[in-house]
Formats: structure tokens, sequence, C-alpha cells
């Protein structure tokens, strides 16, 4: 079979053989609103997950952690409106039951769920009114859209994505949807997402082939320089499909489909940053290595006078270099070459000539390319932001008033 890779129109997390979700209003913090949802694989499943590094964890990291452990993970429970974190003994308590009340509903065992909250902290969740509104959480194989909504906080707009793929192990589908608009300059990945898939996985290369997209894709994604106490990325792997199972011998296809789809729901998150009017995308390419290019991207990507100034269509490429001397990469300036939305401004480290207005002109568009060239090795890597407006103060200036 020839390897392929199609995305399939309207596709969500429910997209592959075996899985279901839904959502319901609990009015965790707002009415009238999806809030709460489950995504569940109908069949046995091996799953792999990937946490914040933030050292503050929320209770239902802690929980999710624990339940992890076995690597047979079928479903997951989520909230928007209140994050559980530093919230005690109680919230350990909280998010235990809201497992224990999933697996109840789906007649699994608790330590096969997950547990995943959004929201403010340091604040109970209200664990009476959620376990009675997961009573009637009805799940469907098209629930995947209403789980994409319930999940979202300050997100406009929902993020959710499927790929059919071929290879030589036969075919299949990796699907996900993720959240986040604010807190997000990732230490993993400031988000939640989850993701599902109809191919049979060797458990081990999962939790790799998980690692290593999360790694390119949300760990490359920065809004304001803040990482969260609640980031958990998992995927559920049921093989439905049946598929040839796949391992690091036949995974490189799987490897790239997984990449595919974190890196757009990646880049959807960035481009849905709080406030945001643009999607910047940072390339650096010729560091020493991979470890200090992600540095030097994460750094000039997350930099607020460049994020202003990209917002006010200025071509002040110094601010790049302004960023880029405080990574930690190592460069030297001699070699160093800069392009603003594909014009070329600095060259081996001396200044070209360009119409001011006329870059200015290219830089009012919805994206926005940075590239740098340190041109010593061969360390390359691409990350995303979006640019910092007044809206982003004045969502998160009243965020809980």
């Amino acid at each position: 079979m020839k390897d392929k890779i199609e995305p399939i129109a309207k596709g969500t997390v429910t997209s592959p053989q075996g899985f279901t979700a839904g959502a319901v209003e609990a009015a965790v913090k707002y009415k009238g609103r999806l809030d709460l949802g489950v995504l569940f694989s109908e069949k046995p499943s091996v799953s792999a997950a990937v946490f914040t590094g933030n050292k503050v964890k929320a209770a239902p990291i802690l929980v999710s952690m624990k339940h992890q452990q076995s690597g047979k993970a079928r479903a997951v429970v989520v909230n928007s409106g209140c994050a559980n974190a530093c919230t005690g003994e109680k919230g350990l308590k909280d998010a235990e039951e809201m497992a224990g009340a999933a697996a109840f509903k789906l007649g699994i065992e608790r330590e096969n769920v997950l547990v995943a909250s959004t929201g403010v902290i340091g604040v109970d969740l209200p664990i009476d009114r959620i376990k009675k509104s997961l009573e009637k959480i009805r799940l469907s194989r098209d629930g995947g859209h209403k789980l994409a909504r319930a999940i979202m906080t300050t997100d406009t707009r929902p993020k959710e994505i499927a790929l059919w793929v071929a290879d030589s192990s036969g075919h299949y589908i990796v699907s996900g949807i993720a959240k986040g608009s604010g807190m997000i300059h990732p230490d993993m990945a400031t988000l939640l997402s989850f993701l599902a898939t109809d191919a049979q996985v060797e458990q081990d290369f999962l939790q790799k082939a998980l690692k290593a997209a999360v790694d390119m894709s949300f760990n490359m994604i920065t809004v304001d320089g803040d990482t969260s106490t609640n980031d958990m990325v998992s995927i559920f792997a049921n093989g439905a499909s049946g598929n040839q199972k796949i391992d690091k011998k036949n995974g490189k296809m799987f490897q790239t489909a997984l990449n595919e789809v974190c890196k757009y729901l990646a880049c959807s998150m960035a481009g849905d940053g709080e406030g945001a009017t643009k999607l910047i995308e940072v390339t650096v390419t010729g560091a020493r290595n991979i470890t200090e290019a992600r540095k030097a991207v994460r750094t000039i990507g997350g930099s607020a006078l460049v994020k202003a100034a990209i917002h006010g269509n200025d071509p002040n490429w110094g601010r790049i270099v302004a960023a880029l001397g405080r990574s930690g990469a190592h460069f030297n300036e001699k070699t160093l070459d800069i392009f603003l939305q594909g014009e070329q401004v600095l060259k081996h480290g001396s200044p070209l000539p360009f119409e001011k207005p006329k870059l200015s002109r290219k830089l009012k568009t919805d994206k926005v390319d940075i590239k740098v060239g340190l041109n010593i090795a061969n360390g390359n890597a691409t990350g995303w932001g979006c640019d910092l407006s007044q809206e982003y103060v004045t969502i998160n200036s009243d965020y809980t008033t």
C-alpha cells in the first residue's frame, strides 16, 4: 500500500473507529455553555500522556499521572471553568471522585480514566454538580465536536482535526482536539489536548512518539510567557482499524501523522492567543544544535517587544536581534542573517537597506514570518506565537472579576 496522509473533512477526535464523546452544561463557572465532557474508547486501548513541567501541579494532573502509569487508560473526563489547582486534599479527593463517576458511567475501572480541568486556580471544584451532570452526558460518534467546545475557556473557536493514514501496516485515523489561548509558554504544553487513533500501536512507542510530537509542536508555541499548572496531552490507541501493530520499526508514517495533528492544533492555539490578530512563525536555522535553535525560537517568539512591533506593523528587526542575544543560543554576529516577511534586513551582521513603509504594509497580514540564520552549524527549529495587543491586557485584567 502506498504511504498517504489525507485530511478528513470536519474531522474531530471521535473520527477514528471505536471512539465516542459527549458534553453537557454543568454550570461549573458560567451558565448556558458546554463545560463538562467525556472521551471514551469503546474497546480497551493503550495510552500515553505528557504532563506539565510546572512544579505546581493541579489535582487532576496528579491523579492522571497515577492512572496513566499502567498505559491502559481508555477515557478522559474534563471540565472547563475551574482548574482544581492549589486546592489541597479536597482537590485530590474531588479529582478522584470525578474519575470514579465517569468510570461508573462508562462501566470501566477508575484507574482507566484520566482527569483534566482548566480554568481559575485556587477554586474548589463543584464536584456534586459535576457528578450529577455526568449522568446526563450522551456519548456519540460525532460527539467530539461538542467536546472540543466544552474544553474552551478564553478560546474564541474550537480546535479539532483528523487525518486518514495509509502505510505498510494498513490504514487508520489519527485525530485530536485542543484548547489553549492564554497562559501559554510551554514546558510540555500549556494547554489541554486529547488525541485518538484507531491504529494498533505498541505502548512504549506510542509514548515516545507523543513526546517527540509534543516537542516539535506544543512545546514550540508561546502567547504570554506563562506555563500552566494543568497542562496535559494524552493519546488513546484502540486498534479498531485492524492494522498490523505499529512500533519503532514501522512507525515512520504514524509519527509523521501525529506530528501533523499536533502541529495543526498548536498553530491553531497560537493564532487564537488572547487578543491576537496575527500568527507569528519563527524559524531559526544554522544553530549549534536543535536545543539552541529551539531556545532562540522561543525567546524571539515570546519577546513582548517583538510581539508588540508585529502588532503595530513595525519592521523593527533590532528587537529580534536583542531577543536572540539573551536566548542562550550561541552565535557569531558576523554570520547572522535576518528575514522579515521574506525580505532580508540583515546579512552577515550588516543591515540591508529596505523601504520601511513597503515592509510595514507587508506586515499587515494575519501571518508574519521571521527567519533567523545563525549559519554556524545544522541545528534548525520552528515555533509559533502571536502579536501582543491591547485586548490581551483587557482580557487578563478582569479575568476573575
